[in-house]
């Protein structure tokens, strides 16, 4: 995609109206193993969080912000269509995920993700002031 097409490009908040053209968006990066499946409350609830990037009428990128608490947001559910990729879509709503942490004064935001040099161009890294690290346990298998 040129940089003149990126420039029709449109992020603005989820509507539930998006509810049922996320679902099908979302689908293929569900398939791929990219995202984890969500059910149509699920997908109800991230909206209300969410971001839509916006082509010609067509949604071509998503991301969320869920906020735990003042301390602790994450960012769910990036994605951005394969012929879109490369292009600054998905830094876009990162930024704007981040934007809104900022207005929620949300003190740190994470991001569990499998592409980890992209969330690193972003700003994020492994560690935070103080040397603390996030650490996981999985419980059962997707």
């Amino acid at each position: 995609m040129s940089e003149n097409h990126l420039e029709q490009i449109t992020i603005r908040p989820a509507e539930q109206r998006d509810v049922n053209e996320l679902d099908e968006f979302i689908k293929p990066f569900v398939q791929q193993k990219i995202l984890i499946p969500r059910t149509f409350d699920e997908m109800t609830e991230l909206i209300r969080h969410g971001f839509v990037a916006e082509h010609e009428s067509r949604i071509v990128g998503f991301a969320a912000l869920e906020v735990y608490s003042s301390k602790l947001g994450e960012i769910r559910s990036l994605a951005v269509a394969s012929e879109f990729q490369g292009c600054g879509i998905g830094r876009r709503l990162v930024e704007v995920c981040i934007e809104r942490a900022r207005e929620k004064d949300v003190l740190e935001v994470m991001a569990i993700t499998s592409s980890e040099q992209f969330f690193k161009t972003c700003g994020f890294d492994f560690t935070l002031p103080g040397e603390k690290k996030a650490l996981f346990i999985q419980t059962r298998d997707l």
